[in-house]
């Protein structure tokens, strides 16, 4: 990026009004303010829940959700990435790919599997929008592909996808293990991205 497209983009993000109010908030990352939109309208979160956020880092999603199940909930944030310790989460850093990873999740839940499982991940970009859809969805794969070691029966699963054809593929599959599928685009998310949030409620084993 030249010095003057770098300039202009610290200086847009800067103004950004989600970013100013993470930096007060104390969020890591503007993307908290997504997940709070969402379980505004979706009532998501209450006190007690096992929550787990795969591919957590920075760890925005899960320093919101922290604060949403206490008193008396856990919140475990995994990612291949180090995460900085935030108060009332259990980290664990791997690759959701290793099974020894999965092992340690299991560990963790100790036979309590958890009330939702969610991911605000991506992979890595190429800027090729039909590449990057199929990788979004192969990651989505990957991770609704953990549910059973990790989901209760009857919880919820939200995932961020790309917009495009994958993704009604993916909607379709989500919906063989859930009683109700919905997407949807938090104001939150910029009007440039292809993000949107899928959430699965009622998982069937």
């Amino acid at each position: 990026m030249s010095r003057s497209r770098s300039r202009g983009w610290f200086q847009k993000h800067s103004r950004d009004t989600y970013v100013r109010q993470a930096q007060a908030a104390n969020y890591r990352a503007r993307s908290a303010f997504k997940l709070a939109e969402i379980d505004e309208r979706e009532k998501l979160f209450r006190p007690g829940q096992t929550i787990v956020d795969l591919g957590a880092a920075p760890g925005s999603w899960s320093q919101y959700v922290a604060e949403k199940v206490q008193p008396g909930g856990r919140v475990l944030a995994i990612d291949r990435l180090e995460i900085k310790p935030i108060d009332g989460v259990s980290l664990i850093h791997g690759d959701l790919e290793d099974p020894a990873v999965v092992e340690k999740i299991r560990d963790w839940l100790a036979g309590r599997p958890a009330d939702l499982v969610i991911s605000d991940a991506a992979p890595n970009l190429t800027g090729i929008a039909v590449t990057d859809q199929a990788n979004m969805a192969a990651l989505g794969r990957l991770l609704v592909g953990l549910c059973p070691a990790t989901l209760k029966p009857g919880g919820h699963f939200l995932i961020k996808l790309f917009q495009g054809d994958e993704l009604a593929a993916y909607v379709e599959e989500l919906r063989e293990h859930f009683r109700t599928v919905v997407t949807r685009k938090p104001a939150a998310s910029k009007d440039t991205s292809r993000e949107v949030y899928v959430l699965g409620r009622g998982y069937n084993v």
